[in-house]
């Protein structure tokens, strides 16, 4: 189902979904993030966010491409890469600013250690040298140097997907498969640099790219193997929920979300699977048209990512942590609910600015 303007409402809301997400997961002291993705499954809000990221990128190139041909679809792809690049770097500063005021203050150490001020502190030109490379991430800036990678491989991966989905495919498991030695060939395998192996995770952005540009046809999702299909996933989907709640209930080593382990990639294709029916269904869409705030915050990703690092580090700042039982855990949830809403303030925010910026732009080249 597709709104106005060619956009896929399903899509938008899932992104709004994971941009909250992502805010309340980097928030320590939150209450709902025991209750999100990564509490009963192996994968967690960053395989979904790169997923609907290669979907949409493939949907944006392949309409410039309708519209004003490849040479058009090819540099709206750079242009989106020097986008996605000051986007880190704002992040990355913000994150920096925000761990030298609290440190000033004396105000949440742990948090501090986290924004990577203290050792930017001590060797400021080296630091921000090696941010501008990318061999540095600030705290919640470390996936955006993927998406720079990303978006420069975007007007290749997808002429490639529409010639040939399989081939595609392949070229991307091998990728992965050899993406640990890849990062150490590259030196960002340490994972306090490089939280995200782009050469790993990119299986999961191409994934998106395959399902946009070659999707499932009619006849398939009718079929008896669709139907067996789908049963396997809501299978896969129990039985790693359970396997997470009761068997492996110790956080797992980092490099494993870093790599995009074997067992990440099925529990998110299980996930998937199931999601899939139910966006056939429509319930995805009819959801979705309840919660246009949500829609909103999607369609303003790159905006809400950036400024949804200052929502995590002023509500986390900003809870006291002191209080347990009922009492911590109301202050928990009022923590959550100021984040959500300042999420859904700065969409509508953005979208009315964009809006009357539009506006005056048309009424400025009516009058001349």
């Amino acid at each position: 189902m597709e709104s106005r303007g060619g956009r896929s409402i399903e899509v938008d809301f899932f992104r709004g979904i994971v941009l909250i997400v992502i805010v309340l997961d980097h928030i320590p002291g939150s209450a709902l993030s025991h209750l999100m993705l990564h509490a009963y499954a192996f994968c967690d809000s960053a395989e979904v966010f790169v997923f609907l990221g290669g979907y949409a990128s493939a949907a944006a190139y392949t309409a410039v491409l309708a519209r004003r041909g490849r040479g058009a679809a090819q540099l709206r792809f750079v242009k989106r890469c020097g986008e996605i690049y000051r986007a880190y770097l704002l992040t990355a500063l913000l994150t920096l600013v925000s761990g030298a005021l609290l440190a000033l203050f004396h105000l949440n150490p742990p948090m501090v250690a986290l924004t990577g001020w203290p050792p930017f502190a001590n060797r400021p030109l080296h630091e921000a040298l090696d941010i501008l490379v990318l061999r540095r991430q600030p705290y919640l800036s470390s996936v955006l140097p993927m998406y720079v990678i990303f978006a420069l491989c975007v007007p290749l991966v997808v002429p490639l997907v529409r010639r040939s989905a399989g081939v595609a495919l392949l070229l991307s498991v091998a990728i992965w498969a050899a993406a640990r030695p890849l990062a150490v060939f590259f030196s960002i395998d340490d994972v306090g640099d490089w939280a995200f192996n782009p050469f790993a995770w990119q299986l999961m952005f191409v994934l998106g790219v395959v399902v946009r540009v070659r999707p499932v046809s009619d006849g398939f999702h009718a079929s008896n193997a669709a139907r067996w299909l789908l049963r396997v996933g809501v299978a896969a989907v129990l039985a790693f929920a359970v396997a997470k709640l009761f068997v492996l209930t110790q956080p797992l080593p980092g490099t494993l979300k870093q790599n995009l382990s074997v067992e990440r990639v099925i529990n998110f294709l299980a996930i998937l699977c199931v999601t899939a029916r139910l966006v056939r269904m429509g319930s995805v869409a009819r959801l979705a048209q309840h919660l246009p705030a949500v829609v909103r915050v999607g369609r303003t990703g790159l905006v809400c990512f950036v400024t949804g690092t200052l929502v995590s580090l002023i509500v986390d700042t900003a809870t006291p942590h002191a209080f347990h039982g009922v009492a911590g855990v109301l202050l928990a949830l009022s923590g959550d609910l100021v984040a959500i809403t300042a999420m859904l303030v700065i969409a509508r925010g953005w979208s009315g600015w964009k809006q009357d910026a539009s506006r005056t732009a048309v009424n400025g080249a009516g009058c001349g």
